[in-house]
C-alpha cells in the first residue's frame, strides 16, 4: 500500500519520526481568540478528519457564535462550561504536524483565577504565542501572561496581534501595540519577540500571507512555528540522569533505570553519583533487549556500571567532568496552586526529578502582583500567588538553576496528608550557607548520653483542646518518672510563650512557627538523652507529623488527651472559652479555629471517664524506657 506520492506507509512513518517537535502555548486575555487561532491552525494544517470537519460545522450552527461560519474555537474548547461561556478554563493540549515539524500546543486559560492552569501549560513549552486583541492593545492580563512565560523560562515569544480585521488592518495600530509590548517586556527575560498581525477568524497571516496587510513583511504564524529554534539540552549540558529505580532482575545484572533529563551518555563515560559523590564508568546502555551506543535527552534507558556503587531512586547520575551541584537550601520562585493557604514553617513533601524529600518554606521574601508587577511582603500563600521564597530540605539534592536546566530546577510541593500538589517551584540558586554549614562530628553522641542517663531519650507529645488536661496529666507523669530516676523536662505551651515564643501570636501561621520551634528544642533535648513532655494544643496534623519526622521511629510518642469540646468549655479554668464565644479572642481552637484530632496516636486518653491520676498511671504502665 502506498500514498499518492508512491511513498510506503513505513517510509511515511519514518519521515514523521524524523521530524522534530516544538511545544508551544497560546495565552492572552479572555476572548482574544486563542482557541480560534489553534482551531484555524489545525484546520488549515489538515490535522482533523473529514467527519470532525462535518461535526464542527454542525456544532458551529448549533452554538451560533459565528453566524453561518465555522467556529474554530470549538475544536479546542472541550469542556461544556467553556463552550457555554465562550472562554477557556482548562488547559487544552492538541497535537498536529506539517511536512516540516510536529507540534504540541497548549491552549491556556486567560482568567487570573486560572493562573495555576497556565503555569502547568507553560512548564514544558519552547515558545509562547501571546495574543493581543488589536482593539484593546497591551492590557494587564497581557503583562501577567508575559511575566509567567518569562518566569517559566520561555525565551521565544510570538506576539500575535489578533482581530486586525476589526481595525481595518491598520499598520499604525500594529506598530503601536508592538512598541508598547516591547517597552514593557524590557524587564523580562525573552531572547526574541516576533510580532505578527493576524486575524484568526479570517485566516490572515495564520498559514497563508494576508492580502489585506501587504505592508507586513514578516513571517506568517505557521512559518514562524516551523522555523523557530528548539532548545537542545543535549548540546548545552553534561549528563543529567535521575535514577528512577534500581533494575535487578537476577543476581548477574544490576542497572539503573530512568530517563535522560539532559546531555548524552555513552559506554565508557565517567560518571558521578550525587549526592554521595561515588564515581564509576558506564559499562552498557540497555533498551529492553537492545544495547545502545548512546542515549540522549528524553530517552528512557537502563545504565550499567563497571563496578558496584551505592545508588538508589532519587540519586542523580551526572558527567564526572561536568557535574551539577548539591544543596539543601534554596531561593525559589513559587506558584501556589492550592485553595488552602500555605504557611512558613509547615512541612511539605517536595519532589524534584525522581527525588522525594521533606521541605519547609522558611521565608517569603516578597509576593509579586502579576497584574502590576509590584512586590509586597507576605506571611502566607493564597491560590495563584507567585512569590520569591526560601526553602529548606531535610537532605541535600542535586540541582541546577531552573533557567539553566528546567528538569533539574523544577519541583513541586505536595501536602503530606492529602497528597495533593499545592505548589510548583523553580530554583533560582542555592543559599550560600547551605554549602558552607556542615554538621560537626562530636565524640559524645546520643547513644553515649542515653547510656550515662540509664534510659533512652524520648518525647511524649501531649495534644488536645485547651482545658483538656494536657498540662495536668503531663505534670503527674513527670513527677512519677522523676521518682524513678528518669531525667525529664516539660515544655508547656503557656510557659514557652513567656520566653522562646513570646514574639508569636495565635494566627495559623504563628501556631505553625510555635510548633516548629518547640520541635527543634525537643529534638535537642532528646539528643541529650532527656525524656521531654510537651503540652501544646498543636491543633494541626501537618505540624504534629512534621514534629514526628524529626525523631527516630521509637522516640516520638503522640498522646491524644481526648476531651469533648463541651467538657473543656465546662472546665474553662482560665475563662478563655467564654471570651472566645464573645469574639474577644480570635483564632481560638475549637471555636474560631479548627482542631484536627490525631488519626493514629500511640495513646488516646479519655478524660470524660477517668481522672488525670488514673490516666497518668495507665500511660506509665505501657511506656518503656
Amino acid at each position: 500500500m502506498s500514498t499518492q506520492s508512491n511513498i510506503t506507509i513505513e517510509q511515511f512513518m519514518q519521515q514523521q519520526n524524523d521530524l522534530d517537535l516544538l511545544r508551544f502555548i497560546t495565552c492572552g486575555s479572555v476572548d482574544d481568540g486563542k482557541s480560534t487561532l489553534i482551531g484555524r491552525l489545525l484546520y488549515e494544517a489538515k490535522s482533523i478528519f473529514d467527519d470532525q470537519v462535518a461535526s464542527l460545522k454542525q456544532e458551529s450552527i448549533a452554538f451560533g457564535t459565528q453566524g453561518g461560519d465555522i467556529d474554530f474555537a470549538l475544536l479546542v474548547d472541550g469542556l461544556a462550561a467553556e463552550r457555554e461561556q465562550g472562554i477557556t478554563i482548562d488547559v487544552a493540549y492538541r497535537f498536529f504536524n506539517t511536512d516540516k515539524r510536529k507540534f504540541i500546543v497548549a491552549d491556556t486559560p486567560g482568567h487570573e483565577q486560572y493562573t495555576r492552569n497556565m503555569v502547568t501549560g507553560a512548564s514544558n513549552a519552547d515558545l509562547s504565542v501571546i495574543l493581543i486583541d488589536a482593539r484593546k492593545g497591551v492590557i494587564e492580563q497581557t503583562k501577567r501572561h508575559a511575566f509567567i512565560c518569562s518566569l517559566l523560562g520561555i525565551k521565544q515569544v510570538v506576539l500575535a496581534i489578533n482581530k486586525m480585521d476589526l481595525m481595518d488592518y491598520q499598520e499604525d495600530v500594529f506598530q503601536q501595540i508592538h512598541a508598547d509590548f516591547v517597552s514593557f517586556a524590557s524587564e523580562l527575560h525573552f531572547d526574541t519577540i516576533t510580532p505578527i498581525p493576524v486575524s484568526a477568524l479570517k485566516g490572515d497571516n495564520v498559514v497563508s500571507r494576508s492580502a489585506n496587510m501587504t505592508w507586513f513583511r514578516g513571517p506568517t504564524l505557521m512559518a514562524m512555528l516551523e522555523t523557530a529554534p528548539i532548545t537542545d539540552l543535549a548540546s548545552d549540558h553534561g549528563l543529567r540522569f535521575p535514577v528512577q529505580w534500581v533494575n535487578r532482575p537476577h543476581l548477574d545484572f544490576r542497572g539503573f533505570s530512568g530517563t535522560v533529563a539532559a546531555g548524552t551518555v555513552k559506554p565508557g563515560d565517567e560518571i558521578r553519583v550525587l549526592p554521595s559523590g561515588a564515581t564509576a564508568k558506564v559499562d552498557e546502555i540497555v533498551l529492553f533487549e537492545e544495547k545502545l551506543q548512546q542515549a540522549q535527552c528524553g530517552q528512557a534507558v537502563t545504565i550499567t556500571l563497571d563496578k558496584e556503587i551505592d545508588a538508589s531512586r532519587g540519586d542523580m547520575i551526572v558527567s564526572a567532568k561536568d557535574p551539577c551541584e548539591v544543596s539543601d537550601q534554596f531561593e525559589v520562585e513559587l506558584v501556589w496552586m492550592a485553595d488552602d493557604q500555605g504557611y512558613i514553617g509547615r512541612s511539605y513533601g517536595l519532589q524534584i526529578g525522581t527525588n522525594w524529600v521533606n521541605a519547609q518554606i522558611t521565608e517569603i521574601k516578597h509576593k509579586t502582583n502579576i497584574n502590576t508587577m509590584e512586590r509586597s511582603p507576605a506571611r502566607t500563600l493564597e491560590l495563584n500567588d507567585i512569590v520569591v521564597a526560601k526553602v529548606s530540605l531535610d537532605k541535600p539534592v542535586a540541582y541546577e538553576a531552573y533557567q539553566q536546566c528546567r528538569p533539574l530546577g523544577a519541583f513541586i510541593l505536595v501536602d503530606r496528608f492529602s497528597n495533593a500538589t499545592v505548589g510548583a517551584g523553580m530554583i533560582n540558586f542555592a543559599l550560600r550557607r547551605a554549602a558552607n554549614v556542615h554538621r560537626q562530628d562530636l565524640n559524645i553522641d546520643k547513644a553515649a548520653r542515653n547510656k550515662l542517663n540509664g534510659h533512652q531519650g524520648k518525647v511524649l507529645w501531649f495534644t488536645g483542646l485547651s482545658g483538656s488536661g494536657k498540662s495536668t496529666i503531663a505534670n503527674i507523669v513527670e513527677q512519677k518518672l522523676h521518682q524513678q530516676g528518669i531525667r525529664t523536662y516539660i515544655l508547656d505551651g503557656d510557659n514557652v510563650r513567656h520566653g522562646l515564643n513570646k514574639d508569636l501570636g495565635f494566627t495559623e501561621a504563628d501556631r505553625i512557627e510555635n510548633i516548629r520551634r518547640i520541635t527543634e528544642v525537643a529534638h535537642l533535648m532528646v539528643d541529650a538523652g532527656i525524656v521531654v513532655l510537651t503540652a501544646f494544643i498543636s491543633p494541626f496534623r501537618a505540624e504534629r507529623d512534621m514534629a514526628r519526622s524529626r525523631f527516630d521511629d521509637d522516640e516520638f510518642i503522640e498522646v491524644f488527651v481526648d476531651t469533648p469540646l463541651e467538657i473543656a468549655e465546662q472546665r474553662d479554668v482560665k475563662g478563655l472559652y467564654k471570651k472566645a464565644r464573645k469574639g474577644e479572642i480570635p483564632n481560638f481552637t475549637g471555636i474560631s479555629s479548627p482542631y484536627e484530632a490525631p488519626l493514629a496516636a500511640e495513646f488516646s486518653l479519655s478524660t470524660a471517664k477517668s481522672t488525670p491520676e488514673q490516666l497518668a498511671e495507665q500511660l506509665l504502665a505501657q511506656l518503656e524506657f
